[in-house]
């Protein structure tokens, strides 16, 4: 029997009652990144949602382990950082089974993760490519709308943002948003001096992130 929530999801249908009880974590990782990174994002975003969505998260950051079988108590989580990431060949088999069993992970570039976490989702997933999604894709319209896709956050390489992600017989197992950092738009204003408007953007694509898992996949 899978643990935790995992099995329940279908229940969470009434958009007013959804995330009752219900805890977010950050993505504890090996490799020598800086995992621990922006560690006022979760809990600002989860208070953003429960202003804007009604929900009722707790507003602080649980932390969880890929190999751990806490991953499971968990229906979404969240990975940031800068530097490598490496998954054991036990980790990678949680992470999977975690996916399959309808867990949600948002993966957020933070800088420099980009060929490390897709070389580490192939472990996960050797089969399957991260695909871009278009920007007609629900999850860039749910309570807020984003007809261009993923609000620029920071310059990086001065690209424009992107939203990729790992389809699982046509569901969102995993979302990545790259060159946008959600991430550092949802941390405290005094931290990186963004804009409101900026930190405002970044703020509702993380709650239509929250929405789509529990409401529209």
């Amino acid at each position: 029997m899978v643990k935790g929530w995992i099995g329940l999801l279908c229940f969470f249908t009434v958009f007013s009652s959804f995330g009752q009880g219900v805890r977010l974590a950050k993505l504890k990782y090996g490799g020598g990144g800086d995992w621990y990174a922006n560690k006022t994002a979760l809990p600002n975003l989860m208070a953003f949602c429960n202003r804007e969505l009604r929900t009722n998260f707790p507003v602080e950051e649980d932390v969880v382990e890929v190999g751990s079988p806490d991953l499971f108590d968990y229906p979404w989580v969240y990975l940031t950082g800068h530097g490598e990431v490496v998954f054991t060949d036990s980790e990678a088999r949680n992470l999977r089974k975690y996916l399959l069993s309808g867990g949600f992970l948002h993966v957020d570039d933070n800088y420099g993760l980009d060929p490390f976490i897709r070389r580490e989702m192939k472990k996960v997933f050797p089969e399957l490519d991260f695909v871009e999604l278009p920007f007609a894709h629900p999850i860039f319209h749910q309570k807020f709308s984003f007809p261009k896709g993923l609000p620029k956050v920071h310059a990086h390489d001065n690209k424009p943002p992107q939203g990729f992600a790992i389809l699982w017989e046509g569901r969102v197992v995993c979302f990545y948003s790259y060159e946008c950092d959600l991430g550092n738009g949802w941390e405290d204003a005094r931290i990186h001096g963004n804009p409101e408007d900026v930190r405002l953007g970044a703020l509702q694509m993380g709650a239509n992130l929250i929405q789509y898992v529990f409401t529209a996949q």
